[in-house]
């Protein structure tokens, strides 16, 4: 059944051309639009655009998953390796990628290419979907004629990244969960459970034991005053995030994460082997060492690793190793900087890092294994301790109240 499409098109001397047309698909209007001898830049089903604008959710709609843009380099590289032009496969990715938010910048990729911009200078203009990461490999590829490997590289650090991210996700959901029910559970006792019992032990009389005196306390605190209580969480949750927000503050917070007696390992685990995977594939690509470091620095997610990296790039600026200022901070371990180490002088530094981000990869793997196992069982035990704790609080009391009852 014929629909109504909209279009963008070029004409032979360039100028911007929109109207619309009725096909079957959206594939016969761009057929048809190249024999009047036009380019087609945008092509859309009338009634999908009106429905985009109705259901576009901000901040849901427009997310670019990291997952999406691996599919996305891996599918690039095999059609330049299999010699479609660069505006061909840009046309092809848009129609097909499966995310309409990727596959609109996708688009405007495509028709700054064909205005005469470099792909890395197009993908530039969209640093939500595209890192500086992925330009300035890209950038790289261009310049040394290997775009497609570039890509493929590109493809394998993205789903790396993404996989490991998946890992940690899943490790943390259960303890995450349950730290939930917990919360849930108390909250409900302390504001239905426990205001039963205060007006049984009011009626009958007699001194209460310390636990419950504190249980009912805290109670009362927060039956009579719960709105005074979700307040001041709501505006220490804002400070929290303002003060995490400044650089100072992201920095305290991130050092505090590496801190943590069980968490911090894996943060800085994951840390080391995003840094070292990051920086290896950027020399790989041909990347200068300066701007390869000032990537990484960028990219590492951990402020206390990222100023220790910026560190780093200064003194390579003077002359001095890789390794060298890096040994200087604790929190890179002393196996990495000798690797490194090694690497700069066999000359094989991306090698070097690429070997110590699988080594970090599956430290994390094994991290996320035994962190499981070990919160498992502790959580159980904490939700135990707390409702049973305020049980048994709640019935201590009762003996008391047998006495007077006789």
């Amino acid at each position: 059944m014929a629909a109504t499409f909209t279009y963008k098109v070029r004409d032979r001397q360039g100028r911007l051309v929109e109207g619309s047309l009725e096909a079957d698909s959206g594939t016969l209007v761009a057929e048809r639009l190249r024999q009047m001898g036009y380019v087609p830049i945008a092509i859309d089903k009338k009634n999908d655009i009106a429905l985009k604008r109705e259901l576009k959710i901000p901040g849901v709609s427009n997310r670019v998953r990291q997952r999406d843009i691996a599919v996305l380099s891996r599918q690039f590289a095999t059609m330049i390796n299999a010699g479609l032009t660069l505006l061909r496969t840009l046309t092809i990715l848009a129609e097909q990628t499966e995310s309409k938010a990727l596959a609109a910048i996708v688009d405007e990729v495509r028709s700054d290419v064909e205005k005469g911009a470099s792909l890395s200078q197009a993908l530039a203009k969209h640093p939500k979907a595209f890192s500086r990461l992925y330009v300035s490999m890209v950038r790289a590829g261009e310049a040394a004629g290997v775009l497609d490997v570039v890509l493929n590289q590109l493809a394998d650090t993205v789903e790396k990244q993404v996989e490991l991210r998946r890992k940690i996700v899943s490790a943390m959901a259960y303890p995450v969960v349950v730290f939930g029910l917990v919360i849930t559970i108390v909250t409900a006792m302390l504001l239905f459970v426990v205001p039963m019992f205060t007006k049984l032990y009011k009626q009958l009389g007699g001194a209460l034991p310390l636990p419950t005196k504190l249980l009912v306390n805290v109670s009362s605190a927060m039956t009579n005053w719960w709105w005074l209580v979700i307040g001041a969480e709501a505006v220490g949750f804002v400070m929290l995030r303002r003060f995490i927000a400044t650089p100072a503050g992201r920095e305290r917070f991130d050092a505090f994460k590496l801190r943590l007696p069980i968490v911090g390992g894996l943060v800085r685990k994951a840390a080391l082997s995003r840094f070292s995977r990051t920086l290896s594939v950027l020399l790989h690509a041909g990347v200068p060492i300066l701007e390869s470091l000032e990537i990484t620095a960028e990219t590492v997610n951990n402020a206390v690793l990222a100023k220790a990296v910026k560190a780093t790039q200064s003194g390579v600026k003077v002359g001095e190793s890789v390794a060298r200022p890096l040994a200087e901070h604790s929190s890179f371990p002393p196996m990495l900087v000798q690797m490194m180490a090694v690497g700069e002088e066999t000359g094989a530094l991306d090698t070097m890092l690429d070997k110590v981000a699988d080594f970090y990869e599956a430290e994390v793997e094994a991290t996320v294994a035994g962190l499981t196992s070990l919160l498992e069982p502790l959580l159980i035990v904490t939700m135990g301790g707390c409702v049973g704790g305020m049980v048994v609080a709640l019935y201590l009391p009762m003996f008391n109240i047998i006495k007077l009852i006789k």
